[in-house]
């Protein structure tokens, strides 16, 4: 690892990660991939789910409404309470509630009912906003301030390294386990109404819970793993307790700065981006490679696959990126990618056939950059603030609500305008998120 870099503003050389931070550097790190793997192990459940519970697009959804809304509940909690304690009880915090999300899967496959599996959603992911919460200005605190963006990008770096995991778990070990009968065959054994049928169904149904179920109670064993190895690690006080909260103050100063409140918005769109390309990129490619005569099941797990290359080149991409920012004021950078991120969603919009599903894929790279840049860019010149600071940006997560809802609902019209695909029309709202990504970008350049 290169610990030295050069700004692009500035001739004077600052250490990326100071080595009296490495050794926790390294391990507030190891939370980033373990936050991406529920990401995006979650993602795919909207459409396997909506399957197995015979559900609509926007009621699969709902994963994501609890999933994303846990985020947006627990960030100001989560912030004052680091705010009076420290970064490191955040972190611990946040751990215990992502496992016991995980285990609750145990009851909720039992249930047989979505209603539960929303519960442990919800809960584990305030166990989330309590780690992201705490590990993103953490990491922005070890070094000096003039290399912050570039350390969080480094260990943003590895948040798609959990990721990709968790799309391939997905893949391998939850659709392709899925019993293989058809969205159609199952309405069908439901509207039989006979006895046999809905033992049938509820078998299958059954069946299929607990295969979801299974990949989420193995990470709960290994959250609570790097949890205890963080509690037993002193690690270095770089905020001061503080029992004078004033977040009335706090938030009184931030809202009245400019950066920070278009960086927040910024940030809704841009998360509300990546939650709806990365998950209706299963029902655009379902829909094109069904028309090549695919059954539905190969297709929904070719499409998998093609999600995972999208992933793949997301992390890629974050390090070649991480790089760039020693050359590339970040405004900048974040403009230029999301300027490319509109063309590519141009494309996937009008392209046919697998061409558009390349151009789908290829809007990963473009996204790569921007949570930690938006962030870093956000917090800048925020000193003490940047710990109620980190709550309005995590807040923004929940743009992964509603807007792959507003998605979800354009897909169930099934067509639109003279047969045109309402599954690739829907993709207008990705576009509209990386125009106001655009403009941020282009606004903030003084002060990455």
């Amino acid at each position: 690892m290169n610990n030295t870099c050069v700004m692009s503003n500035t001739s004077q050389k600052y250490e990326v990660v100071p080595k009296a931070f490495l050794a926790s550097f390294i391990l507030v790190t190891l939370c980033f991939p373990l936050w991406g793997f529920a990401n995006d192990i979650t993602n795919p459940l909207v459409k396997a789910f909506s399957k197995i519970l015979q559900m609509s697009a926007a009621e699969g959804t709902l994963v994501q409404v609890a999933f994303y809304g846990g985020y947006g509940l627990m960030a100001i909690p989560a912030a004052i309470f680091i705010k009076k304690y420290t970064y490191k009880a955040g972190l611990i915090l946040g751990l215990a509630f992502y496992a016991l999300g995980a285990f609750l899967f145990i009851p909720a496959a039992g249930a047989q009912a979505f209603a539960p599996f929303l519960l442990a959603f919800f809960v584990m992911t305030c166990g989330l906003s309590f780690l992201e919460t705490s590990a993103n200005p953490y990491i922005l605190s070890m070094g000096p301030k003039e290399t912050a963006t570039q350390r969080l990008n480094l260990a943003q770096a590895f948040n798609p390294v959990g990721s990709l995991l968790g799309m391939f778990i997905a893949t391998q070990f939850i659709i392709q386990k899925l019993n293989p009968a058809t969205d159609a065959q199952r309405r069908e054994l439901a509207a039989q109404g006979s006895n046999s049928a809905l033992e049938q169904l509820a078998a299958i149904t059954s069946n299929d819970l607990q295969v979801i179920r299974n990949p989420y109670l193995v990470i709960g064993f290994v959250v609570l793993v790097v949890l205890i190895i963080i509690a037993i690690k002193k690690m270095p006080t770089t905020e001061k307790k503080s029992s004078d909260l004033d977040v009335r103050g706090t938030f009184k100063r931030l809202f009245a700065n400019r950066n920070y409140r278009e960086g927040v918005i910024a940030q809704m769109f841009y998360v509300g981006a990546q939650i709806m390309c990365w998950t209706f990129i299963i029902h655009y490619g379902t829909e094109v490679l069904v028309k090549t005569g695919m059954s539905e099941k190969a297709a929904e797990a070719q499409s998998q696959m093609y999600n995972i290359y999208a992933m793949i080149i997301f992390c890629i991409s974050r390090f070649v990126c991480t790089f760039l920012l020693k050359y590339i004021n970040p405004g900048r950078l974040l403009m230029i990618l999301a300027a490319a991120g509109i063309g590519f969603t141009i494309a996937t919009i009008f392209l046919e056939g697998i061409a558009g599903i390349y151009a789908l894929v290829c809007i990963s790279a473009c996204m790569s950059l921007m949570f930690p840049t938006i962030y870093g860019i956000a917090l800048a010149g925020t000193g003490d603030d940047a710990k109620l600071g980190a709550a309005g940006l995590i807040m923004a997560i929940v743009g992964g609500t509603f807007l792959p809802m507003a998605q979800a609902s354009i897909i169930d019209m099934n067509t639109v305008l003279d047969g045109f695909s309402a599954t690739k029309a829907s993709f207008v709202l990705p576009l509209i998120c990386f125009v106001v990504i655009a403009s941020y970008g282009k606004r903030s350049q003084k002060v990455g």
